[in-house]
């Protein structure tokens, strides 16, 4: 799961971006309404966790404009404000929760959680190929019904090309999904992931393997050719 924090205070930023990303969430950060604007636009998220007291455009701009472009990215207003009128205005904007400073870490998580459950709901509840099965509600893993230890970027790869089974995906890809602004576009995390997953598979007699397409990307394909 993708998200974006749109937040100007540093330090409640970095607490919350902290605790995102322990809980598993690929995050990206801004500070202020048009980098949020930018990044809603260029990436696709699962949910977007917004200040509206930002610098500039505040966030029931950035709302707004949003669902005018007829984005339904799912968004979690964050404000001081603790008035009908002003929690009124941000859910008739569009805004699909609202959280009052001071807050829980604990609650943001849940609410974040309960976003992005609904921002999968069209997803199936579980995917499975071959002897693996891949569960996106538990974000667990199994081989042949032996539960799969893994970390969790590369839980989140194997998720994400188990969705597109059959089909390559390219590192542009895999890195504009699962990994975020901190990874640098020269860096080789993508491989390093790609060859630890593999030899996970492998070990654990998995009847799938990631598939290397030169030039391309990768693949999530059988290990051996189907009966006839």
């Amino acid at each position: 799961m993708r998200l974006l924090v749109v937040e100007d205070s540093p330090r409640l930023q970095r607490n919350l971006v902290s605790a995102l990303r322990q809980t598993g969430y690929v995050v990206d950060v801004a500070g202020d309404g048009d980098a949020a604007l930018w990044n809603a636009r260029e990436h696709a998220y699962d949910a977007i966790v917004l200040d509206i007291m930002l610098p500039g455009r505040d966030g029931l701009d950035v709302l707004s404009t949003l669902r005018a472009e007829g984005r339904a990215v799912h968004v979690l207003l964050l404000t001081a404000r603790d008035t009908l009128a002003d929690r009124v205005r941000g859910l008739r904007l569009g805004a699909d929760d609202y959280l009052v400073k001071p807050f829980a870490l604990e609650e943001l998580l849940a609410r974040v959680s309960a976003l992005c459950r609904r921002a999968g709901e069209k997803r199936p509840a579980a995917l499975a190929t071959g002897n693996l099965a891949v569960d996106p509600t538990t974000r667990s893993v199994t081989c042949a019904g032996r539960p799969l230890d893994l970390t969790a970027r590369e839980y989140l790869l194997l998720e994400y090309i188990t969705r597109h089974v059959g089909a390559v995906v390219t590192r542009a890809d895999i890195e504009g999904r699962i990994y975020d602004e901190r990874v640098e576009p020269a860096s080789n995390v993508v491989d390093s992931t790609v060859c630890n997953l593999r030899k996970k598979l492998a070990a654990a007699g998995a009847d799938v393997a990631i598939q290397t397409r030169r030039g391309f990307g990768y693949l999530l394909a059988p290990t051996k050719p189907a009966a006839p």
